[in-house]
């Protein structure tokens, strides 16, 4: 089964926000985008489009699957 592989840390930081900023701007908590950087976590599909919106790129530039 594929896994979910991001991008996310490089985009926030290229966005020039902090994980608590962004957190705070699609309404979760700090940690919570620590765990998807981290892949422990995997976000809904809601929370992918919204992380997506407020870095102003593609749900597909954030997210991929990852082949085995």
């Amino acid at each position: 089964m594929p896994k979910l592989r991001n991008h996310l840390k490089e985009l926030r930081s290229a966005a020039g926000l902090t994980q608590a900023q962004l957190a705070q701007a699609v309404g979760v908590s700090r940690k919570t985008i620590n765990t998807i950087e981290n892949r422990i976590f995997v976000p809904s599909t809601v929370l992918s489009l919204q992380i997506a919106a407020e870095l102003k790129v593609s749900v597909h530039d954030v997210f991929e699957l990852e082949e085995e």
